[in-house]
């Protein structure tokens, strides 16, 4: 059993190494990740009964090479073609080196300006994430065939990009870190399906993004983005009851609450702030710190919760940070305060909006009214839980 589960850590470790140093190598993204899952079949049937081999990535490369230039062969009978592959395959695998860097380029060439976010979010998983298509699908409630389609789409539009850290890489960061935090904003909180969380997409999202955190350990919103995932992700266990229905984060056991991963998440949302210039996803991370410091929900400190939101409003104007703003100025200045907010917000927001104009509807004591948007919100979420738990939230006000 020992032996499987490590099988399994080090073909998802370098899956996607040996997929980057393929397209690398020798461009074809279909063909080169088709070629790494089969070496990674074969890794998965030969290494817990031969033995895990001295190198691990290198046996990928090579197995992986190989199946690569056989596909080759056969596709392009021509000449010419042939004497390529040739030229290529008379360089063993470890003639070069890996680039360290080669994850972080297949992140930028899975997450393309020319992609939609919905295609960059299941080529990363696929390519990079390792996930299987049928993985992907079951995660966002599609069928297989449609997921399939989807990323066949992307492929098909990334044919022929140059593989490698992009000139303008620095602007195409923050698209990679976007998806990222996409992947784990469904694993967090599903938005359909009987289940509150997908806890392997946002275990992936976070061990993608301490990928790309030690490939650029410099970058704070790299660092501000991993420490809010895992400063959020600290709180999971304690989210869902003995039935699977949410908890409130002012009601959960905050005994419960992964203590490692909050330290490490202040430990690196600290030593960002500290250089100034903070990005959304530094002042989201120091948020989710404040809640995550506070030894009761009574004693939160909402007056820094807001000053902070002032910042990420400046920063980003958008509906769901004005929709969170309202809530922490409800928080300091009332229920009263916290509804003008909402005046004007609408868009994505979807339930999100009712159910939080129910929340503060009832605490200013307008009963009839916040039963109202309870059951306006749970009509319009596609989560079970959600629904369950907006219904119970009406059926309290019901006279």
């Amino acid at each position: 059993m020992g032996r499987t589960t490590e099988t399994e850590d080090l073909l998802r470790l370098h899956a996607p190494q040996v997929l980057g140093a393929l397209v690398r190598r020798y461009g074809y993204f279909d063909a080169a990740e088709d070629a790494v899952q089969e070496a990674l079949l074969a890794a998965a049937g030969q290494w817990p009964s031969a033995g895990i081999p001295d190198n691990p990535r290198g046996w990928l490369i090579k197995v992986a090479s190989r199946r690569l230039t056989d596909a080759l062969r056969a596709e392009e009978a021509r000449r010419a073609r042939e004497e390529k592959v040739a030229a290529l395959t008379s360089r063993s695998a470890e003639d070069r080196a890996p680039h360290e860097d080669d994850t972080l380029s297949l992140l930028f060439l899975c997450c393309h300006p020319d992609l939609t976010p919905p295609a960059q979010i299941a080529l990363t998983l696929r390519a990079v994430g390792g996930l299987t298509t049928a993985e992907i699908a079951r995660a966002y409630l599609v069928p297989e065939a449609t997921m399939a389609q989807r990323i066949s789409r992307a492929k098909q539009k990334v044919r022929g990009v140059r593989f490698g850290r992009p000139d303008n890489w620095a602007e195409r960061l923050p698209a990679v870190l976007h998806t990222l935090y996409l992947i784990f904003n469904e694993g967090h909180t599903a938005t359909s399906g009987p289940a509150l969380q997908r806890r392997d997409l946002a275990g992936e999202a976070i061990r993608l993004t301490r990928t790309v955190h030690r490939l650029l350990p410099d970058d704070c919103e790299v660092a501000g983005l991993l420490a809010l995932l895992l400063l959020t992700d600290a709180r999971r266990d304690a989210r869902t009851g003995p039935d699977g229905d949410l908890v409130r984060l002012d009601e959960q056991d905050r005994g419960r609450w992964d203590k490692a991963a909050i330290e490490e998440g202040v430990a690196l949302v600290t030593r960002a702030l500290a250089r100034r210039n903070a990005g959304p996803y530094q002042v989201r991370a120091a948020i989710a710190a404040v809640h995550d410091e506070a030894p009761s929900a009574q004693a939160t400190d909402w007056r820094e919760i807001l000053g902070l939101y002032d910042v990420l409003v400046r920063l980003v104007p958008g509906p769901v940070e004005r929709l969170n703003r309202a809530v922490a100025v409800a928080m300091v200045h009332g229920p009263e305060a916290g509804l003008a907010e909402l005046d004007g917000l609408a868009g994505e927001l979807g339930h999100r909006l009712d159910a939080v104009r129910g929340h503060l509807l009832e605490r200013a004591g307008s009963y009839d009214e916040a039963r109202a948007a309870y059951e306006s919100a749970a009509a319009k979420t596609l989560s079970l839980p959600e629904q369950r738990y907006l219904q119970r939230r009406a059926a309290r006000l019901r006279p």
